[in-house]
């Protein structure tokens, strides 16, 4: 699990350094899928990560808007915060943790009980459908996606 956490992270890096290179306009500017914008996207997996990684240990959920986030340094600052959460549950991660359950109701009233080890596989496979988007993004924009090759690093 650990690994998987650190592969995104890298990628994640990778990507705010990328993102240094472009101008704000293009950060910013509203595009066909995901999240709407390359900095909006961002923001979103750190956010649905400290969502999870706050719920899994029982904290509270910061709750933070991405129509209040403009800048790339906010997004890493939040970044590096909710990686210390994350770091901190993963410290005590063992398999009989993995099979601890989970239970949560949806706003819609509805009841899921997930293991904690399933709750973590999603949080890490929804940042790489993310960082997909961002690869499509690159391209738009002219400039050569991060390679999220996960062997060849």
């Amino acid at each position: 699990m650990v690994e998987l956490f650190s592969y995104n992270w890298q990628l994640r890096e990778e990507w705010f350094d990328w993102c240094r290179e472009i101008d704000q306009y293009e950060l910013t500017k509203e595009r066909t899928g995901g999240m709407g914008s390359i900095l909006k996207n961002l923001f979103h997996v750190v956010d649905c990560e400290q969502i999870w990684m706050n719920q899994l240990q029982g904290k509270p959920v910061a709750k933070k808007d991405f129509h209040t986030i403009s800048t790339l340094d906010e997004v890493i600052e939040f970044s590096e915060t909710t990686r210390q959460q994350t770091e901190s549950l993963l410290s005590l991660w063992t398999s009989a943790y993995g099979k601890k359950e989970f239970n949560m109701t949806s706003r819609s009233g509805r009841t899921y009980n997930f293991t904690y080890k399933k709750v973590m596989q999603h949080v890490v496979t929804h940042e790489i459908h993310h960082i997909g988007q961002l690869s499509v993004w690159a391209r738009e924009v002219g400039k050569k996606p991060v390679s999220s090759d996960f062997i060849f690093r």
